[in-house]
C-alpha cells in the first residue's frame, strides 16, 4: 500500500504560503503558511497533520490490540500533542480515554503499551512518545 500527499510552497519562509493535497482529496489545496505553523493564522500545519496521523493511528492499533485480547472497544478517544521545538519535534504525547468492557487494568495497559510501541506511526516518529489514559 503506499498513500501521497502533495505541498506546494510559493514565496519565502516567512511571508509565503502553501497548499496541501492529498491523494484522498480530503485535503484539497488546504492553506498552510508561517502564521498557521508559527501562530495562530488560518490553516494547518505539518505538526498538526503528524498528532492527527499519530491519533488515529494508535487508536487503530489499540482497537486491533485490543480485538486480539478478546475485547472491544465501545469508544477509545485519542488526543495527541506534537510539540516542535529548535527545528525539530521533541515529544509526541498521547492522552487516551477509553471505554473497554469487562477488561482488567493490567490488561488495558498491555493493550496500551503495545499500541504506543507498535502503530506505525509511533514507529515512524523518531522523538519521546508517551501515553497517559484513562479507563472508564
Amino acid at each position: 500500500m503506499r498513500r501521497n500527499a502533495t505541498a506546494i510552497w510559493e514565496g519565502t519562509g516567512k511571508e509565503g504560503k502553501g497548499t496541501l493535497s492529498t491523494q484522498s482529496t480530503i485535503l484539497n489545496n488546504t492553506q498552510y503558511s508561517f502564521n498557521s505553523r508559527f501562530e495562530n493564522g488560518p490553516g494547518t500545519n505539518p505538526e498538526e497533520l503528524v498528532a492527527a496521523a499519530h491519533a488515529g493511528c494508535f487508536a487503530m492499533k489499540l482497537s486491533f490490540a485490543l480485538n486480539g485480547a478478546g475485547f472491544t472497544a465501545t469508544k477509545l478517544d485519542a488526543k495527541c500533542v506534537v510539540t516542535l521545538g529548535d527545528g525539530e519535534v521533541t515529544s509526541s504525547e498521547i492522552t487516551l480515554n477509553a471505554e473497554v468492557p469487562g477488561i482488567s487494568e493490567d490488561k488495558f495497559a498491555e493493550c496500551v503499551k503495545d499500541a504506543e510501541q507498535n502503530c506505525p506511526i509511533s514507529k515512524l516518529l523518531d522523538t519521546n512518545i508517551t501515553v497517559e489514559y484513562t479507563l472508564n
